[in-house]
Parts: structure tokens; sequence; C-alpha cells
């Protein structure tokens, strides 16, 4: 198979380029404008459907990324300097990033080992240990759906609720997908969508926060517009951000919207063709949900390696600097100073990241977990060793859009012919 196989690349739906052509016939170039309402105005209908039961009433703000919803979501919680905030350590930096932006201290907490996902019990036990420290509750709490999985946000906001902790929660991954029915980002008091590249959908670079009404809706949106005061001239009383995402991004991202639940059902088609054509493999373990009330967008599908499993070449892992584009569209540009570090995936799954990167398929370990982190290794973490382990033996494999059925067979036959 020649062309390479990536892990997730978007896919323009053909009505993209209608609402671009639109922005420059109408001059609306700029970060506000007409498509930048109606793209709110499809992922506020989006996001507010419930099956089966009546819609919600959320409403949206499209911003520049999804870290920058990330950050104005804590900003709305009132999350200052010197405060702490509860965020689930097996993510990828941006749910933690935002809260050293505002001075605040991450607390890490790990996962259980049903969705990868945020503890609740761990959670729980983080809450009254930092009250019992520090005197104070934790200013808000964020899970993150990992790789599309929904978190078990029933019990996180049981606990949130006794302890009056406001939860944002960082669905950037999980555009799509639902617990119990109800999309996720509309549990919380916020929500965070992103529209990177690699995501669902697309705006080429993008995010979203949802919000619980137009009152919350307009205070993120002044943040988000340098919190510029109702003056003839610039009139400034708080610190704002450049957070408004352009109306040609929106024009993509209304495009996108049409083909959303096609891509949505693909990802999950990829999930279950791999869980087939995986199932007699001894050794790879496809992570699926446990519960109907689970229902992943499978945005990556990612898979554990037994430690008895033996992949070829394993004497080959780590022996060389990474300086191409792993991890990452843009690649390396702070060269490492060694091949390892002390905490890494085993050899048996760079060993196999390596064969598939020769079958010219990319695959990606999981996300190192945040208290594993060198720039975090002064904040407290509450750790029971599961994100840990599974990043030793964790790979996510090919599911966007372009992936075929075609790829996943050449993808699960590359794999079985990397086993010794």
């Amino acid at each position: 198979m020649k062309e390479r196989i990536l892990l997730c690349l978007a896919h323009m739906s053909g009505h993209e380029m209608d609402y671009i052509k639109e922005a420059f016939d109408q001059n609306w170039v700029v970060p506000l404008g007409p498509n930048v309402n109606g793209f709110e105005d499809d992922l506020a209908k989006f996001v507010n459907h419930r099956e089966g039961a009546a819609p919600l009433s959320k409403e949206v703000v499209a911003l520049s990324a999804g870290t920058a919803a990330v950050h104005l979501g804590l900003i709305g919680c009132g999350v200052k300097a010197g405060d702490e905030v509860l965020v689930q350590s097996f993510t990828f930096c941006a749910s933690s990033h935002p809260v050293t932006y505002l001075g605040a201290t991450p607390v890490f907490v790990d996962s259980e080992p049903e969705t990868w996902n945020m503890d609740p019990e761990l959670l729980e036990e983080a809450i009254r240990d930092r009250m019992a420290k520090t005197g104070r509750k934790p200013k808000a709490i964020v899970p993150v759906a990992l790789y599309g999985m929904p978190y078990k946000i029933d019990r996180i906001l049981e606990i949130a609720d006794r302890y009056g902790i406001p939860v944002v929660e960082d669905a950037a991954e999980g555009f799509g997908s639902r617990f119990d029915g109800q999309v996720l980002g509309t549990f919380g008091r916020y929500g965070v969508l992103s529209f990177n590249g690699n995501k669902m959908i697309t705006t080429s670079g993008g995010g979203a926060l949802i919000c619980a009404d137009k009152a919350s809706k307009d205070k993120i949106m002044w943040y988000a517009t340098q919190a510029r005061e109702s003056y003839p001239y610039y009139q400034h009383e708080e610190i704002g951000y450049n957070y408004r995402m352009s109306n040609i991004c929106a024009g993509i991202g209304r495009g996108q919207m049409t083909i959303l639940d096609e891509h949505i059902r693909h990802h999950r088609h990829v999930q279950e063709l791999y869980c087939e054509l995986l199932a007699d493999v001894k050794g790879v373990t496809m992570h699926q949900a446990s519960s109907p009330k689970f229902e992943s967008n499978y945005w990556l599908c990612a898979a554990t390696l037994d430690p008895a499993l033996k992949i070829k070449g394993q004497e080959d892992a780590y022996k060389t600097v990474i300086t191409g584009a792993v991890g990452g569209a843009a690649g390396v540009i702070h060269a490492a100073s060694t091949a390892t570090t002390d905490c890494q995936p085993n050899a048996n799954v760079e060993a196999l990241r390596m064969a598939l990167d020769r079958a010219n398929v990319e695959a990606r370990p999981l996300w190192k977990p945040m208290h594993r982190q060198p720039v975090y290794a002064s904040s407290p973490a509450y750790v029971n060793g599961v994100s840990e382990s599974l990043f030793k033996v964790g790979i996510c494999l090919p599911a966007g859009p372009w992936v075929t059925d075609e790829h996943v067979r050449y993808i699960v036959d590359s794999i079985k012919t990397a086993i010794e």
C-alpha cells in the first residue's frame, strides 16, 4: 500500500468553499461575522439534542482553539492565581496548561481502568485531601474524554455537587460522544470542543466552549474579545484575550457540520472492524465501551499489547532520537537530548510503532500521563498506577474519515506480520 495511512485526517464535505466564498464576497474576513454566528447555532443545535428527551438550552461560543476554550472555562469558574484545579492526568497537555496560564496549580487525578478516564473515587479522595492540606476547596474539576470515550460523568457530577465545585468537561476528543444519550460537554458548567485538523470535524484550527445560558455565553465572549467595554473607544477594565474564531474558519466549520454524523458513524465502524479482525490475535486488546451508556465517537482506536506478546525488532527500540513529525504535524522543534526517558512505552509498543511506520501506517503511543511530565514534577498527584500502566502498553491506530475497510485489513495484517 503506497499511500501513508494517517491516524485521523480531516475530510471536506464539499460545502466549505461556498461559505468561504460568501465570507470573501461580503468582506467578512475577520474574527466575527455571519459564519461565526451560523456555526455557533449549528453547534448549539447539535449539542442540545437528546435522544428520547427534551432538548437542552445550552449556548456555544466559537473560539480560536480548544485550549482557549479550556482557559476561558476556567476563568468562568473563577480560577485565579494560587488556586488549585483537579485535572485528569491521562490526557493531552491542553487540559492542564491553561491552569498554569492563570497562575493556578493543576492537581492530577489518575484514571479508572474501565473508561481510562478520571477515577471518581480517587477524585473524591483528592478533594478531601486538598481541603485538609490547604484549608480550601479546589476551584474546578476537569475530566477528559480520552480518545472519545465518555467519562463517568454521573459519578463525577455527584461528587462535584457534594463539594460545590464546578466541572469543566474537556470533550475536545469526544465531540459527538454521548453518555446515556446526552452529548458530552453539556453536563458541567462548561464544555470544551476542539476542531483541530485531526478532530472529528475541523475548522483548520479552532474550538468552542459550551455554556449554560446566554448570560454565561456573553461573559465568555466578552473575555474572548479582549474584554472591551462599551465605549466608542477602547476601554479595558479586566484582562481579556484575542480568542474569537474567524469568519473564514467558521465557514469551514459550517460545511463540516453537514458530515459530522457521517464521520461519527465511520469512526464507530472502523472500531468495530478492528475488534472483529483482531479478535483472534492473542495479546492485542482493543479499548471499547463496556456499557451502552458510554457512546464513544472512537476518535482514535486504541489498543493494548500484552507484555508477553513479542514484536519483532524490540532490540532496535529507542536507539535514535526522533527528529521527524512523530506525535504531531508540527514535527519536533526542540530536539531531545536523549532517546529515552524514565517513563515511556515499553520496547514492544515502540517496536510495533516502528513496524507500522515502515508499512506506511501512522501509529502513536497513548498520551503520557501529565503527572509523569517533567514540567509538572512538583504538582500534586493522586495516582493508582492505571494511566502509567496503560501508557506503557498502549498504542493508537488510524481511524479517520480517509481510513477504509481495506486500510484496516492492511493495518491488522501488518500487526500480525510484526508479531514473532
